[in-house]
């Protein structure tokens, strides 16, 4: 029988946060930001593979979160990653992405608290690279605040194709004030032009939380939004 995402999730944090926090020295400030209960969107930056398994083991609530399809075609990550929390997402556009959306919406009328990577994968240069406005298209559908977060040094602990992370590095995750939605909900810009207005305004806060340069273009090449 096939068990909901996140399953794993009260497990891998009684047991394994603590050991995480002290095998890596992370230091995690600004959670207060992250609301104690209700919707919620986290929208961080993306460094490292094992940015996704911080997040899902380091916060407090119950977290989800979009993560590659191919992900799914592994034995190694087949079922853990699901088990994390992840729901699986078809980068190739149309219907697909539609449905995952569709997932993360859901998620949120559920009063869960959903990661959406922003720059959908991940930087590979060390620069904030443009957004997509999924994690806007899911604020404005759900009302759900936006809390924007840095994270700073698992690109250390797990330099890009490397699988063995390092230990004894240090990292911090930075949580920052969340985006309200209500100011945009009245907004008479035309949709697609208020999308990327709040997209910015997201990176915008991630950038000055991750101390990275943003660069005016996508790391990826999947579909803008």
């Amino acid at each position: 029988m096939a068990r909901d995402p996140g399953w794993l999730q009260p497990s891998m944090k009684r047991m394994l946060g603590p050991i995480f926090r002290r095998m890596w020295k992370i230091e995690i400030t600004g959670a207060e930001h992250i609301p104690a209960t209700g919707p919620a969107l986290i929208a961080p930056n993306h460094i490292a593979f094992i940015d996704s398994i911080f997040m899902a083991t380091l916060i407090e609530r119950e977290v989800l979160g979009v993560g590659k399809a191919e992900y799914m075609d592994s034995w190694k990550t087949r079922h853990i990653l699901p088990g994390v929390g992840m729901l699986p997402i078809d980068r190739s556009g149309g219907a697909a992405s539609e449905d995952a959306l569709a997932q993360a919406q859901a998620s949120l009328d559920a009063g869960k608290l959903f990661v959406v990577f922003p720059e959908g994968t991940r930087s590979r240069d060390g620069y904030l690279h443009r957004g997509h406005t999924g994690v806007a298209r899911l604020g404005l559908e759900t009302g759900s605040p936006i809390v924007p977060a840095g994270i700073r040094g698992t690109d250390s602990i797990q330099p890009v194709d490397k699988v063995i992370p390092k230990l004894g590095v240090r990292a911090e995750i930075r949580f920052g004030t969340p985006i309200t939605i209500d100011q945009y909900r009245n907004s008479r810009v035309e949709r697609r032009q208020l999308l990327r207005q709040i997209t910015d305004q997201v990176m915008r806060r991630i950038s000055e939380l991750s101390g990275q340069t943003y660069v005016d273009s996508y790391q990826d090449q999947g579909p803008a939004g």
